[in-house]
């Protein structure tokens, strides 16, 4: 008989920046191998004198040692670089998978290594994606995704699904738990479609196809019978945890759970990469901050409602000042049009675009973001006293990983503050999160209570360089009557460097190969020392014949003498007798 188990009912496995390369990182097709020494061929030929032919002849000699091969060593080894890439990374997926038992999955971008490959090659690194990397993965159907699309503006959307609930049997295994654990969450980044400054319609439609929309948001209902156990240790819990630098918050203006309010997660997935300018396309940008606005007026709960979670999925991190992440505040932008823009086709880029950013800027991170979709504010004279909704964000991008509090800093003074006539006494600000006392942090002591916070995660990179990394969300509704809202706890790991897993399997192909030659050559050992010992055995006994006819024949021989000799002294005797007898 089953039963409902005590596993978090929403267990997200969080990858983040495979970065598939592809023939960018190939020399030029037009410098392969055969293709020189068809020119070498060419050059030869042509020449008119034998003075010219030498010279061909010793040159692209030159050229081919020097040159030319260890270019093609070096692409040759590129390409198995490339094919053993895609399976470490699919072990990777493959195993805490199936070790982690997820109900989602996600890349939170960079799912390929450049903005600037051909159809052709997107198309090619696409199927890797799919058939090696995340084999068995599935793209989020259209249907799902309908949120992000340009015909739903303005219109009362929303795509709500219960959230599927583990079944225990009774040998302790745990069932599927539906069609989620192999759809891929994908995130588009800025190796995908590109930064505001080169984004194109092209672009944009080819990731939707191949990986899903960039813009959606789908809420999932938590409708078990019986909710989570309240009774949970607090240790490693976001907000209750006795070691953070974080008190307990504050109760903040509280709608009362009633029977009838049913708890939901609210995932949005975000193309933060529209959110700055300038773009190139505006029209494609005013996409982006038209979802923004659907969801904020019309798929986000009340900012007092705790029963709902708001979980934020992105490629690039949230404002920070430098020193609290690897990566500072960066923008950069184009000094000149494309000056080769592709035939028939619009300019890639203009003058002014943004080309690179590391960061979002402060506008979008807090007006958008913070403010926006998470309801924080200083003021305490706005819904649930600013304090926001209850959520998390997730973000890719920064290859080394980060862990961040956002929260409202309320020391400053208006003239400390360069938007001070905008919101006196308060700003935004950013510190290390803090798992325990002895963790780094910007913070001298605990905030006090009422400030309004939210943790944002930036997962490090799952390539082989950086480790192989992966993050591990589990959220649960805590229905004890004094709390009534949900917890998360997040964990990562790193899964060890490529090097680990080309030594595995370079050891485990030797040992196979070196097990069949044993074998084979065991085999045809006693193939052959069957067939030998046979000839041994037969000339064994035909050489012990060969003596028993000798004996015989010698014994023949011998018997043949004796009589001989017999009859020769029997002679005389008889003679004698026959005399006697005349006689």
């Amino acid at each position: 008989m089953s039963k409902y188990t005590r596993a978090a009912p929403f267990r997200l496995l969080v990858l983040a920046d495979p970065q598939l390369e592809g023939d960018s990182s190939l020399p030029n097709p037009k410098d392969s191998f055969l293709k020189r020494l068809a020119g070498y061929r060419e050059a030869i030929t042509s020449a008119d004198t034998w003075e010219d032919i030498l010279l061909a002849i010793l040159g692209s000699l030159r050229d081919m040692l020097l040159v030319d091969l260890p270019r093609s060593l070096r692409a040759t080894r590129k390409r198995i670089d490339l094919f053993g890439n895609d399976f470490y990374l699919a072990h990777i997926y493959r195993s805490l998978h199936w070790w982690s038992k997820p109900t989602h999955v996600t890349v939170l971008g960079d799912l390929i290594g450049s903005q600037w490959v051909t159809d052709g090659e997107f198309k090619r690194r696409a199927w890797r994606y799919w058939n090696r990397v995340f084999r068995g993965g599935v793209r989020v159907d259209d249907d799902i995704t309908i949120t992000g699309s340009e015909d739903v503006h303005g219109r009362d959307v929303k795509v709500v699904e219960d959230l599927p609930l583990d079944m225990q049997g009774g040998d302790g295994t745990t069932g599927s738990t539906g069609p989620w654990e192999r759809r891929i969450i994908n995130v588009a980044g800025n190796h995908d479609v590109g930064y505001a400054g080169d984004i194109s319609d092209v672009r944009m439609e080819r990731f939707d196809k191949a990986f899903g929309r960039a813009n959606w948001d789908i809420r999932f209902e938590y409708r078990a019978s019986t909710r989570d156990n309240p009774a949970t240790t607090r240790e490693g819990i976001h907000s209750a945890s006795a070691d953070t630098p974080i008190s307990t918050p504050a109760d903040p203006v509280r709608v009362p759970l009633s029977s009838t309010t049913t708890p939901s997660i609210h995932v949005i997935v975000l193309n933060s990469l529209l959110l700055d300018t300038p773009a190139l396309h505006p029209s494609i940008q005013q996409h982006t901050y038209k979802f923004i606005n659907d969801v904020i007026q019309r798929r986000s709960k009340p900012v007092e409602d705790r029963s709902s979670f708001t979980l934020l999925l992105t490629h690039l991190p949230l404002h920070k000042s430098e020193g609290i992440c690897i990566d500072a505040p960066y923008f950069r932008f184009y000094d000149q049009d494309d000056p080769k823009p592709p035939q028939e086709h619009e300019p890639r880029y203009k003058a002014g675009g943004l080309r690179e950013q590391n960061h979002l800027s402060q506008h979008a991170s807090h007006s958008g973001i913070l403010q926006g979709l998470f309801g924080m504010s200083g003021s305490p004279n706005v819904p649930a006293g600013g304090m926001g909704r209850n959520g998390l964000v997730l973000t890719g991008h920064d290859h080394v990983g980060c862990d961040v509090l956002h929260f409202v800093n309320r020391s400053v003074t208006p003239a400390d503050d360069p938007e001070g006539a905008m919101s006196p006494g308060w700003s935004w600000d950013a510190t290390r999160y803090a798992r325990s006392r002895s963790s780094p942090s910007s913070l001298s002591s605990p905030l006090p209570a009422d400030t309004p916070n939210i943790r944002e995660v930036t997962l490090r990179s799952m390539m082989g360089a950086y480790g192989g990394n992966a993050g591990f969300l589990s959220l649960w509704f805590d229905s004890d009557p004094s709390v009534q809202e949900w917890r998360y706890e997040i964990s990562t790991c790193r899964f060890g460097v490529q090097h680990m897993w080309w030594a595995t399997h370079i050891i485990a192909i030797v040992t196979a190969v070196l097990s069949v030659v044993s074998a084979t050559l065991g085999v045809w050992g006693w193939m052959f020392g069957e067939v030998a010992a046979g000839s041994n055995a037969k000339g064994v006994k035909g050489e012990a014949l060969g003596h028993k006819s000798a004996d015989l024949a010698k014994r023949t021989q011998d018997a043949k003498t004796r009589t001989t000799n017999q009859g020769r002294r029997d002679g005389p005797r008889e003679d004698l007798k026959r005399n006697a007898n005349d006689k």
